[in-house]
């Protein structure tokens, strides 16, 4: 979906452990995080990605509403986040702008 908009897909992960690893090594744009990963979640990831202050535009998202995760959305040094059911290029764009 991001590709067919534009967005060069660099790298993936299938856990937080991997993402930041791959973060650190890739030095992408932006970072698409789920909330929800097998062994970090991903307000940890976005936490640990932030620590240099050379992070890159983290987005949030979950297949979970906003309201699952009370001020901790607000609280992560995420640019914001995206529920998956309203996921695009143009939300992301929106938010990272």
């Amino acid at each position: 979906m991001l590709e067919a908009d534009g967005y060069e897909v660099v790298g993936e992960a299938v856990d937080g452990t991997s993402a930041v690893a791959a973060a650190r090594e890739l030095h992408p744009d932006v970072v698409l995080l789920d909330i929800r990963l097998p062994d970090l979640d991903g307000f940890q990831v976005a936490e640990r990605l932030a620590v240099n202050g050379e992070s890159p535009a983290i987005v949030l998202t979950s297949s979970r509403d906003r309201s699952d995760f009370g001020d901790d959305i607000d609280a992560c040094p995420a640019h914001g986040f995206i529920p998956k059911s309203e996921l695009s290029a143009e939300a992301i764009a929106l938010l990272i702008r």
